[in-house]
């Protein structure tokens, strides 16, 4: 295996982690696998999952679905982070596609049965056996650890390569956007970079002014049966029965929030009146072929989220300001400048 001079034990690591469902995170020390791809982590984003994960909100609910374990976690110490980017410290000699000093990222999962139909077919996050990046458990039964940490050692098939012009941090995009929620602001510049029409709906009429200039939306309110399709990435309750009425017949609702409590759904309007023949679906991942793509295209149509970067102790501030919506951007913690081991 060829690694930089600097780096050793890599199978040493420290991070930060949630001990109990008090979801509190605070400084933890462990082991990495020794194998794969290694990589030295600068950056982790705070996602609504790492806050619900470490307070273990979502174990009844997801009880129940097979594929929702990439979600449920009941396993502490949990390191969160599944929104990892850093540089490739060592790789395996059967490793063709990586070297030390790549650029990489890695998401929701780090493991899969390899047979089935669905890893197969690139649609690997279908996997019953998937083993997710944090608060999942690999074959030999030891425990996955997040990007809340210095260091990852992935399967490199879940290495997202990441192009080396592509800065891994972007200070000069922070807080563009007012109360706009980290995968909404990025679901429209991906839209605008389709050329699609965009128009935002939100309760607050103060969103509006930061909607329409700073990411150029088409509309910012809409009318009913005018819509193709609906991306809702709320995460807190909210009726979908106005959302269908703005749709056309045969127009997509894709819910993206992961919500704590089901959401109510009156089936009557769907068979007859202003939401009949209208589609509903969840997206929570996709493979790792697509997310490359993703990757790629963003880099090819310059899409940066707006994100504001903060050091490690901030986080269990940060994880509250996400559970009061009070928040502009995504946070990205400074894993590579401010994450010192501890004693």
């Amino acid at each position: 295996m060829s690694r930089l001079p600097e780096e050793e034990h890599l199978n040493k690591a420290f991070g930060w982690a949630a001990r109990e469902t008090s979801g509190v995170h605070s400084p933890f020390k462990f082991l990495r696998r020794e194998k794969d791809v290694a990589f030295k982590v600068f950056y982790c984003e705070i996602c609504h999952t790492d806050l619900h994960n470490g307070k273990n909100d979502w174990a009844q609910e997801t009880a129940n679905f097979i594929h929702f374990h990439i979600l449920s976690s009941n396993v502490y110490p949990l390191v969160p982070g599944h929104e990892i980017v850093g540089q490739v410290t060592e790789v395996e000699s059967k490793v063709e596609k990586l070297k030390v000093g790549d650029k990489v990222g890695v998401g929701c999962m780090v493991g899969f049965c390899h047979s089935g139909d669905n890893c197969t077919n690139n649609l690997e996050n279908y996997c019953p056996k998937l083993i997710a990046t944090y608060g999942g458990k690999y074959y030999d039964r030891t425990v996955t650890y997040g990007g809340f940490a210095n260091t990852m050692v992935v399967d490199d098939h879940f290495i997202i390569r990441i192009p080396h012009n592509l800065p891994l941090d972007a200070p000069d995009l922070h807080i563009r956007v007012i109360g706009l929620g980290g995968i909404g602001h990025l679901a429209i510049k991906f839209d605008k970079a389709m050329r699609a029409k965009v128009t935002v709906i939100s309760t607050s009429i103060n969103k509006k002014k930061a909607a329409l200039e700073n990411l150029s939306v088409d509309s910012f309110f809409a009318v009913n049966g005018t819509l193709d399709g609906i991306i809702d990435t709320v995460s807190a309750q909210h009726p979908l029965l106005p959302l269908l009425g703005l749709l056309k017949t045969h127009g997509k609702l894709v819910l993206f929030g992961a919500l704590e409590k089901p959401l109510e759904l009156p089936t009557f309007p769907l068979l007859q009146g202003k939401s009949l023949w209208k589609i509903i679906e969840g997206s929570l991942i996709r493979g790792i072929r697509e997310t490359q793509e993703m990757i790629d295209y963003a880099v090819k149509q310059s899409i940066k989220p707006n994100i504001e970067i903060i050091p490690i102790d901030y986080v269990n501030t940060a994880i509250e300001l996400l559970l009061k919506v009070d928040v502009k951007c995504q946070f990205v913690i400074d894993i590579g400048n401010m994450l010192k081991p501890t004693s």
